[in-house]
């Protein structure tokens, strides 16, 4: 890797984004991106990149230095060779994602989501980093149809932590839904209720429940989307669930 624009190509594989949903996290166009590769990363760019990827701008600029920011040494100043000569923990480059989908149950018709066993979906430890993730609360789910697109499409993976699922206003969260499913823009209303809104609102109008009908159909919060093939930016402090 002798040029940034390296870097960065392996940086998006490692995060598994594609140089079109990069170039769409960050306004510019795909062809931007591939000139980024062939001609290196501008410099008045360098830094914006080197934070949404948790990576130190000198390394992502001219290959030197730690690669991480932290990378090198511990909290006590011991460097990384020293911790693997001594047995300390290294921590994983990646991680290991349950993976959660609709499942069938035994009544004809019905769904429940659960996990399912053994299937994992690998996610660079940076990316959860970035967005403040605890691990333990991480899941990943794929997104089905095309109520979300433009913004999300149909077969994406999701990233959910489920350590956040106070609603804010206009952020996007998985839920499940009598046993099913789906992603949606959620907003509070008056009395408990919420309002589900699609990214594709022409086709998927607005849908509005009480906290009555919250309960009756069993819609639960399943957490707080912040990947989706991409880092999602709008990122917010954590909150604990009410009760």
């Amino acid at each position: 890797m002798n040029t940034s624009g390296d870097r960065l190509r392996v940086l998006l594989r490692e995060c598994h984004l594609s140089a079109t949903d990069f170039a769409a996290n960050r306004k510019v166009t795909p062809q931007h991106v591939n000139n980024w590769f062939k001609r290196g990363i501008p410099m008045a760019r360098m830094e914006e990149v080197a934070e949404l990827l948790s990576v130190n701008v000198r390394w992502l600029r001219s290959g030197e230095g730690p690669k991480h920011p932290g990378e090198g040494r511990d909290k006590t100043g011991v460097d990384a060779v020293t911790r693997q000569r001594t047995g300390r923990h290294v921590a994983r480059e990646e991680l290991d994602m349950p993976f959660y989908c609709e499942l069938e149950t035994r009544t004809p018709g019905q769904s429940v989501v659960g996990e399912i066993p053994h299937h994992k979906v690998r996610l660079a430890r940076r990316v959860l980093d970035a967005m403040d993730v605890n691990p333990h609360n991480a899941i990943c789910v794929a997104m089905v149809g095309n109520s979300m697109a433009d913004k999300i499409q149909d077969g994406s993976l999701i990233g959910v932590d489920r350590g956040r699922v106070n609603v804010i206003d206009g952020e996007i969260y998985a839920i499940e839904h009598d046993g099913m499913l789906r992603v949606k823009y959620l907003y509070r209303l008056p009395g408990g209720g919420l309002r589900l809104r699609s990214h594709n609102a022409s086709e998927y109008p607005d849908e509005i429940f009480s906290a009555e009908q919250i309960q009756e159909q069993h819609i639960h919060i399943l957490g707080w989307i912040f990947w989706w093939s991409t880092l999602n930016n709008r990122r917010h402090p954590a909150t604990l669930p009410d009760g």
